[in-house]
């Protein structure tokens, strides 16, 4: 069984259809029980950084979402999901994150030619080899749609970059954490068969 987290702020409806289609087992929940007996974890969204938290906060579940993926338990962190992750955001003033890697997303400073968000597909060139990237081209394209991005303190937990006016990190690869700022259930083939692997490997 795969723990979907609703905490409101995520396309909740796309992703549990992506993932039982790639033969996924998927509960959608609120409640801290069933992260615990879940053999993974997916947690998308879409929104503010400290929405998220917040959202998460008054559920009760930050601090068992945090206990189950330092003890090892698999997670597809997306978009939101991913930034959570890091110690802390600039998004409308300083927001604890989850801390479990060390880091800080930040908003995009570009020049006037590149518009923010950063909307649309563009390509991510991996730098980890994994089982979550079977059959996934290098640089293949997925659709993105965030103003901030996560800066990671440890190059060494960085899956793949993307280049918007900056080389950014777009795919979080380390120990059992899978993670993408680019949103996977809406980037057609090679999204559907990042969320197939992810399944594949977890169920």
């Amino acid at each position: 069984m795969i723990a979907l987290i609703d905490y409101g702020m995520g396309n909740i409806r796309s992703v549990s259809k992506a993932l039982e289609s790639s033969g996924g087992q998927v509960v959608i929940t609120q409640k801290a029980e069933d992260i615990m007996k879940a053999k993974a974890i997916v947690l998308p969204g879409v929104g503010a950084f400290r929405d998220c938290m917040d959202n998460l906060s008054k559920l009760g579940i930050i601090s068992t979402i945090r206990e189950e993926i330092i003890k090892g338990k698999p997670y597809l962190g997306i978009c939101l999901g991913m930034q959570i992750l890091f110690s802390e955001s600039e998004e409308f003033g300083v927001s604890k994150g989850l801390d479990i890697l060390k880091g800080r997303v930040v908003r995009f400073k570009l020049s006037n030619e590149y518009k923010i968000p950063h909307m649309g597909w563009n390509t991510v060139k991996f730098k980890k080899k994994s089982k979550i990237l079977e059959e996934i081209p290098d640089k293949s394209y997925f659709y993105f749609v965030h103003s901030y991005y996560v800066m990671p303190e440890d190059s060494k937990v960085v899956g793949g970059i993307t280049d918007y006016g900056v080389d950014f990190s777009s795919m979080i690869i380390y120990e059992n954490i899978f993670a993408t700022q680019f949103h996977p259930e809406k980037s057609q083939k090679m999204g559907l068969k990042l969320i197939k692997n992810f399944v594949k490997n977890v169920q």
